[in-house]
């Protein structure tokens, strides 16, 4: 196989998981967006997380709501509790790797914020652990994941929105990943502040 060849299927693979992701998951994208807006809309906040490019996903997704997406509007009060590495290495080195997360969410999350927890696999401990503190915190969870949802799907109450991307390939669910991110993005807009 040419390299061009190559190229082309992983634009293949990536459309077609894509457009199986739109069927699936659109209903909980939506779900998610409003749980986010009606958090807002309250004055809480959002709190993100991940590990790898899933760190990447959590701080992109801060940015944009602090920042702006594609319209002038306020700035968004979001946090990626994945950023400070004084934090994070001084939780790994006295504690645990796996509370890297939490104890940042027991410090700064409240009653009625979201945490965004974004794991590929589903299976990241210290993201499961950061849903479990959010859940003491009385925080609703917006689960992004992939590979029939992992560990994290046992973690789930009933206020709580999973978007699970129908794929295996951590290359394809990183792409939806982000996708979903732009489609919250824009959802919490709209909502907030109207039709473009």
């Amino acid at each position: 196989m040419n390299y061009q060849e190559r190229v082309k299927q992983h634009f293949t693979a990536s459309i077609d998981t894509k457009m199986q992701s739109m069927e699936a998951l659109t209903p909980f994208i939506t779900a998610a967006a409003d749980c986010m807006v009606q958090s807002l809309l309250k004055e809480k906040k959002i709190l993100s997380c991940g590990n790898g490019g899933s760190a990447g996903d959590a701080q992109h997704f801060s940015a944009e709501m602090l920042n702006r997406f594609e319209r002038e509007r306020p700035p968004l009060p979001a946090i990626a509790i994945t950023t400070d590495t004084s934090t994070l290495t001084s939780i790994a080195n006295d504690y645990s790797y796996d509370e890297v997360f939490s104890k940042q969410v027991r410090a700064l999350g409240q009653a009625g914020d979201v945490l965004l927890a974004i794991s590929t696999s589903g299976n990241s401990p210290n993201v499961i652990q950061a849903i479990n503190a959010a859940h003491d915190r009385e925080m609703t969870v917006v689960q992004l994941t992939g590979k029939e949802g992992g560990n994290m799907r046992d973690t789930l109450t009933a206020d709580d929105i999973e978007i699970c991307v129908p794929s295996s390939s951590t290359a394809r669910i990183q792409e939806v990943h982000l996708l979903v991110i732009h489609c919250l993005c824009d959802l919490i807009d709209t909502q907030l502040f109207g039709d473009d």
